[in-house]
This record gives C-alpha cells, sequence and structure tokens, in this order.
C-alpha cells in the first residue's frame, strides 16, 4: 500500500512540474539581424533596411533598436529607434534613410538590441557601394 500511494505522489509531482514548465512562455534571447540592405549615394550618403528577428513578448521585452556602426572602433554611425513591440511581425523590417558614411569606410556592421539583453544576438557586416 505505502509502495503504490508514494508511486502515485511521485507520478502526481512528475506531471505538475512538466504541466507548468510546459505552460511557461519561453524567453526570448537576443535580437538577432537577419538581412541588411544598404542603397547608398555617391555622396556617401545610406538607406539601410534592417530585418531584425526577436521574439518580443510586449512592452517589457522587446527588440528596441539597431545600429550601424564603424567596424574598427565601433563607434555608433547611426541608431534606428523601434518605438514598439512586434509580436505579430516576425521577422520584421524597418528602415533608416539619410545615414552619412565617413569618408574611407567601405564596410560597416550592424546590430540590434533588446530592452532586457541589450546587444549580443547576431551582428551582420556589410559592404558599401557608393554609386
Amino acid at each position: 500500500m505505502m509502495i503504490r500511494s508514494t508511486t502515485f505522489l511521485c507520478s502526481a509531482l512528475v506531471l505538475s512540474v512538466v504541466g507548468i514548465c510546459t505552460s511557461l512562455p519561453l524567453v526570448a534571447g537576443p535580437a538577432d539581424v537577419l538581412n541588411v540592405k544598404a542603397e547608398c549615394t555617391a555622396q556617401r550618403r545610406c538607406r539601410f533596411a534592417v530585418s531584425v528577428r526577436h521574439d518580443d513578448s510586449g512592452w517589457d521585452h522587446y527588440a528596441n533598436r539597431w545600429e550601424v556602426l564603424n567596424p574598427e572602433n565601433r563607434d555608433i554611425i547611426a541608431t534606428r529607434v523601434l518605438h514598439h513591440p512586434h509580436e505579430h511581425e516576425q521577422p520584421f523590417t524597418r528602415s533608416l534613410n539619410g545615414v552619412d558614411i565617413p569618408e574611407g569606410l567601405e564596410t560597416v556592421i550592424v546590430r540590434a538590441h533588446d530592452s532586457v539583453h541589450g546587444f549580443g544576438g547576431k551582428e551582420q557586416a556589410v559592404e558599401l557601394s557608393f554609386e
């Protein structure tokens, strides 16, 4: 009798833990830059269209910006602020126009930021063509 009660209690405990774990939402990791399209003029002014993937879960945890960086010193060249979560639009693409690229810079890095983890997701290096 004692063995059946113990077995029943262990089974009930395992099922309860499994039920709780599977009902919890997955925790989103850092935001990833999936794709970058850059269109630049001969005057070194560019438009960036950046696709980001992040498991936004509402205002407390969402991808809230992406940045264009100088790959040599990681200085920020431009920032595109994302003003709201994109829970139902993944991945999403947003653009930034009028980015002036310093003379001599032919490649940039684009990285994304989220409101909980900061940076740390997949970045993209982009070779620029000035026409």
